[in-house]
């Protein structure tokens, strides 16, 4: 008790000092304004800047006060929050005011040099220019100080703000009253909620039998009837003209997709809900309600909406589809689970009649509890029963059309499903308990949010649903569509923008959201350069423009200007790929220039790990320099036949770090580029196309040399690809072991057909060689037996011993052939044929 009293007695001194210190700060600005900012074209200016701050000055005492007293509600607290973010939102303007001109000023000063030591002496002109720009810096530099001042000064009593209300939420779901269990309270109860009836039943029959009522009613009847009339017709005939024009719809396309189907089954949302809001409006018309049945009145739309809407949940995650169902369960359950999402709305509508009957009556808290409690068991019962449903497992009577029924049905949107699914029945299973033992405002924290997130789960995977049909019909996948990327990006975008609204959902207030989405507007500092979302986004448009415009550059000039030329196809795709790489850079150059990002600062980080990644990319780095030597000196282009470290082929594409050779089997080989520039590289197809073919040929001892090289002349000069400058030759090489060996050695015009010229002659020499008589001999051998008498006596002496049959054994017979040598291994064999 001595605390608390020393504390209130010094409440009303750090009042005092408080406002002392923002007075001074006040008193203190104001002096910098006027006395830098004096001047007859600037008077103006400097009357709007003094009311504006004083119209901050009066803002931020009345925040403190609210602060310090402690005593306002929480609406005042977020009116006088609002004040104050509209203020820092203007400082935060002021703070980034000029920045251009005082970089200038700044630079013009540093230019000037550093002002003179005391008792030194200044030219005149560089000492009037230097205080007339001394002067301009401190006029643009006076409201950035008195701008940042503010701001911290607002942004410091917006988070005391933040810090009351987040307590006081605290405390309120804490708070432990009496148990609705208790027997006692019940009559109570039952008294308040039917004294409530009571009273808006009387009040609204006073006011239908006022004579301003009748008055009112009878001076706009012809309005207040239209409005009945086509809201009647919207709520008994919208869902059937949506039927209607869903069939119209249809004959325009897309049958079969789904998309229509989605747009019939909103339709049939907002028809009623328009019927509804039409009748609402004849009854705010007709003035026949009184204060609290208007106050009722004006929730009816929200009711609507809330019913509706999870009727139309119910309608779309449970309908069967030939291409899946949302949510896999059998035929027999569908209707039930329909009717537990109707009944979850029907809980949320009356939770929020049950907060109405609080704020016009203020029941004890007794009596809350009381009324609270059979709507929280009654949403823990249906989750529960839910929660049941989920679990069961498709039965169908055709085991193949379960199986098909899996397949086309949403795997992971199930999975997902089951999981929140999960954690709403946990929760609805500890909401009642809390509830039953006092802690009533806990139950409802848990139990209404668990719902409203299972209904934003299930709005999610309808509107991904539709928007992949959507896509899938505009693109012509259809439901292919489903297991792309795309499909899976639209899932991931649409739950970042479900991220704000399920934060709402579970508590959290709008202003935490936009105090969050200021926080990363303003970006983060990375020494003295700030990376903001808007200079990154920037950024990113610029790169992206310069990049397609790359693109289209380099398109033209391999279709359009290149092909004109006389350059060779590697030279032209090196051009293309420089004009790319060129492009690129210059488009990330500009790109950060125009962003406003400053990386100077980041000059020294950046060398410091350039030195540990050059070590540890090091090869890359090797392969990467490689590729541009190769594009610039083009030892190897496109389309050459090379051969590289034992693998040849044709090189199909040059990259930055590799290239791609496409080997004569059709196989793609990555070679890196640092191999072709260190390595040993055979181009065969360098400069020129022009290549040699060698064809061997043997021909049998006895035949004339000189009448066979007479054929193979007239066969190599009679091929349309061997060249008559150099004319091909014939080459007697030698008397081979079983032939005369000679060589067919000619000059193709294109030597990328050496395989098919070598095989044209040797066709052709075949030919030849038959009808000349001419023999090509193959390699044989003779095997003579050494002591052929042992083979004899062997067997002699098997034909005299008796059969014998075969006994089966688990180890193969040898047989003895160690007398059974090769002529030629030992010397004995007479010669070869």
């Amino acid at each position: 008790m001595r605390y608390r009293s020393e504390v209130a007695a010094l409440r009303p001194l750090a009042f005092l000092s408080r406002a002392a210190i923002s007075s001074a700060r006040y008193l203190l600005a104001l002096v910098l304004i006027v006395g830098l900012w004096a001047g007859a074209a600037l008077a103006q200016s400097s009357d709007q800047q003094t009311t504006y701050l004083q119209e901050w000055e009066k803002t931020a005492l009345r925040a403190e006060q609210a602060i310090d007293a402690g005593r306002a509600s929480t609406a005042a607290f977020e009116l006088v929050r609002k004040d104050l973010t509209a203020f820092r939102q203007k400082f935060q303007i002021v703070k980034s005011e000029n920045s251009q001109r005082i970089l200038t000023l700044e630079g013009q000063l540093a230019a000037l040099g550093s002002a003179p030591a005391e008792g030194q002496v200044e030219a005149e002109d560089i000492a009037s220019l230097r205080a007339h720009l001394t002067l301009q810096l401190n006029k643009l530099r006076v409201p950035r100080i008195v701008a940042e001042e503010a701001f911290s000064r607002a942004d410091g009593l917006i988070g005391e703000i933040d810090t009351i209300i987040r307590e006081r939420r605290t405390k309120y779901l804490l708070q432990r009253g009496p148990s609705p269990l208790n027997p006692e309270l019940w009559p109570d109860a039952l008294v308040a909620l039917s004294r409530a009836g009571l009273t808006l039943w009387h009040e609204t029959k006073s006011q239908i039998g006022n004579d301003t009522t009748i008055e009112r009613i009878s001076n706009g009847l012809p309005g207040i009837v239209a409005l009945v009339l086509i809201g009647s017709l919207l709520l008994l005939r919208g869902r059937p003209w949506a039927q209607t024009m869903g069939r119209y719809l249809r004959g325009l396309g897309a049958r079969g997709t789904g998309v229509w189907t989605f747009v019939v089954s909103l339709l049939q949302v907002i028809l009623p809900l328009l019927g509804i809001l039409l009748f609402t409006a004849a009854l705010e018309l007709s003035g026949i309600l009184g204060v609290r049945g208007t106050l009722l009145l004006n929730h009816v739309p929200q009711w609507a909406f809330t019913l509706l809407s999870f009727h139309w949940l119910g309608e779309r995650l449970f309908v069967a589809r030939r291409d899946g169902a949302l949510v896999a369960i059998s035929q027999a359950r569908r209707n039930e689970s329909r009717m537990i999402v109707d009944l979850l709305a029907v809980i949320l509508v009356l939770q929020d009649v049950l907060n109405q009957f609080y704020l016009l009556e203020n029941p004890t808290s007794e009596t809350r509890a009381v009324l609270s409690f059979p709507l929280i068991l009654l949403a823990a019962l249906v989750l529960y029963r839910l929660n049941l449903i989920g679990k069961a497992v498709v039965v169908q009577s055709d085991p193949e059309e379960e199986h098909d029924f899996d397949r086309r049905s949403s795997g992971g949107t199930s999975r997902v499903v089951a999981l929140v699914r999960r954690g709403a029945h946990l929760l609805g299973l500890a909401a009642p308990v809390l509830a039953a033992v006092g802690y009533v405002n806990a139950a409802e924290a848990l139990i209404y949010p668990a719902i409203l997130t299972i209904a934003l789960l299930a709005a999610l995977v309808i509107v991904q649903r539709f928007v992949g049909d959507l896509y899938g019909w505009l693109s012509g996948k259809g439901a292919a569509v489903q297991d792309t990327l795309v499909f899976a990006g639209m899932g991931f975008v649409l739950c970042l923008l479900a991220v704000p609204l399920l934060a709402l959902i579970w508590g959290a207030r709008v202003a935490d959201l936009t105090e969050l989405w200021s926080t990363f507007l303003e970006g983060f500092q990375i020494g003295d350069a700030t990376i903001s979302p808007v200079a990154f986004l920037s950024f990113v448009v610029i790169f992206a423009i310069g990049y397609a415009i790359t693109r289209l550059v380099q398109g033209s000039l391999r279709t359009s200007l290149l092909p004109k030329t006389k350059i060779d196809p590697g030279g032209q795709n090196a051009i293309v790929s420089g004009t790319g790489y060129i492009g690129v850079f210059l488009a990330a150059l500009v790109a950060i220039s125009m962003a406003g990002l400053d990386l100077s600062s980041l000059a020294i980080v950046a060398g410091a790990l350039s030195v540990g990644i050059g070590f540890g990319l090091q090869t890359i780095v090797s392969n990467f320099v490689s590729g541009i030597i190769l594009l610039v000196e083009r030892p190897i282009s496109k389309g050459d036949w090379i051969e590289v470290g034992g693998l040849m082929g044709y090189v199909r594409d040059i990259s930055v770090r590799s290239t791609r050779i496409e080997t004569f089997d059709r196989s793609d080989v990555i070679v890196p580029n640092s191999d072709l520039i260190t390595g040993t590289v055979t181009n065969y197809t360098r400069g020129n196309t022009v290549g040699r073919v060698i064809v061997p040929v043997g021909v049998a001892y006895g035949t004339d040399p000189r009448r066979i090289e007479e054929i193979l002349g007239e066969i190599a000069r009679a091929h349309p690809m061997v060249v008559m400058k150099p004319p091909p030759s014939v080459i007697f090489q030698g008397f081979g072991a079983d032939s005369l060996d000679f060589e067919i050695r000619a000059i193709l015009r294109d030597v990328n057909w050496v395989l098919s010229v070598k095989s044209d002659l040797n066709y052709e020499i075949a030919a030849r060689f038959a009808a000349e008589d001419i023999e090509i001999p193959f390699a044989q051998r003779d095997l003579w037996i050494r002591n052929p008498e042992a083979l004899a006596g062997s067997s002699q002496k098997a034909e005299a011993q008796p059969e014998v049959k075969p006994v089966p054994s688990s180890e193969p017979v040898q047989p003895d052939l160690s007398d059974l040598e090769a002529g030629d291994a030992d010397g004995d064999a007479d010669g070869d044929r």
